[in-house]
């Protein structure tokens, strides 16, 4: 096996490597949009000065929010389930040498009683990944790119080269919100320029290249951005994830795609918390600990202990 294993690893290595490639793209063009506009523009094409501080003061502000929610969206690390979702040792084994799928499900049952899930494959059975060996707690989802479980998953997101997820979920949404922020605020201020420029009303010096792109970038931007950041907020307020938009998590009681939602306001404080006031700084506020959501369902702590200690004849 040596042989075949030496080139997995390399193959795995370059994945990791071009993965940072849209990353380093992002950042790339990030570095020179603040050249461009405090240099380029600020400093070499505007000439009175209230207006440079004013620009200057606004421009940074917006500029240290987007990185600040970048790089934390970037650089957190995906919540996984906890060792109770684990089978233990004895169950695992003989789950490993069952071949019949029903006599598996009834040791995953078994394995479930004493654990809070609410979910289950769409045959109505427990979610169980073969891949992390974990019984995955409910809105959790298995990502092929990171290969590993990650809680209440959302989507994995080349751009960011992380999988977003209960842990970044709150930081990916302030990203959205401070790179548009960051776009709108550099399109407006730069638009007068760039009709001078296109006018020919200033000379052409070599910021007329970086205004007059800065402006067309900002602008291209903005547009993906904005539908974007738009799809999102009204995912939050229904509390679902893109998983869930796509498809609808199964109850016991069948599939509801607003099983998880608890009213719009309360929806929103699932994500950002309930201090309002860091609502709009990148540091964690979440509710809960990512293994189990409230459900809109009625008396379900009362009923959860009967159903999974009687699985439904035909799942035995």
């Amino acid at each position: 096996t040596a042989p075949t294993m030496a080139p997995t690893h390399v193959l795995r290595c370059c994945q990791r490597g071009l993965a940072w490639i849209p990353v380093i793209f992002i950042a790339l063009v990030v570095c020179w949009s603040y050249y461009a506009y405090v240099v380029e523009l600020c400093i070499f094409t505007i000439t009175s000065i209230g207006e440079q501080i004013v620009y200057l003061i606004f421009f940074h502000l917006s500029f240290i929010m987007f990185v600040w929610s970048y790089w934390k969206t970037i650089f957190t690390k995906p919540a996984n389930p906890s060792k109770e979702f684990c089978l233990p040792k004895a169950e695992k084994e003989r789950y490993e040498k069952e071949e019949r799928p029903e006599s598996q499900q009834e040791i995953l049952w078994r394995a479930a009683t004493s654990l809070p899930l609410y979910t289950r494959t769409g045959a109505g059975a427990i979610r169980y990944c073969d891949r992390c060996q974990v019984i995955k707690p409910d809105r959790c989802h298995h990502c092929s790119a990171c290969d590993m479980c990650v809680l209440k998953m959302d989507h994995h997101c080349p751009w960011v080269n992380n999988c977003v997820g209960f842990s970044n979920y709150k930081f990916f949404i302030l990203f959205l919100a401070y790179s548009l922020l960051y776009c709108l605020f550099i399109a407006a201020t730069v638009l007068q320029y760039f009709i001078k420029f296109w006018t020919n009303e200033l000379p052409d010096t070599h910021a007329k290249f970086h205004v007059l792109f800065l402006f067309f970038v900002a602008a291209m931007f903005c547009i993906s951005i904005l539908s974007l950041f738009s799809y999102h907020l009204w995912l939050v307020g229904k509390n679902r994830s893109t998983i869930e938009a796509f498809r609808a998590p199964v109850f016991r009681t069948g599939s509801d795609k607003n099983g998880f939602s608890l009213g719009f306001r309360k929806n929103i404080a699932q994500v950002f918390g309930d201090q309002k006031k860091y609502w709009l700084l990148p540091v964690f506020t979440s509710q809960g600990d990512g293994l189990t959501f409230p459900t809109r369902l009625v008396n379900v702590d009362a009923e959860q202990a009967t159903v999974t200690l009687h699985p439904e004849p035909n799942k035995r």
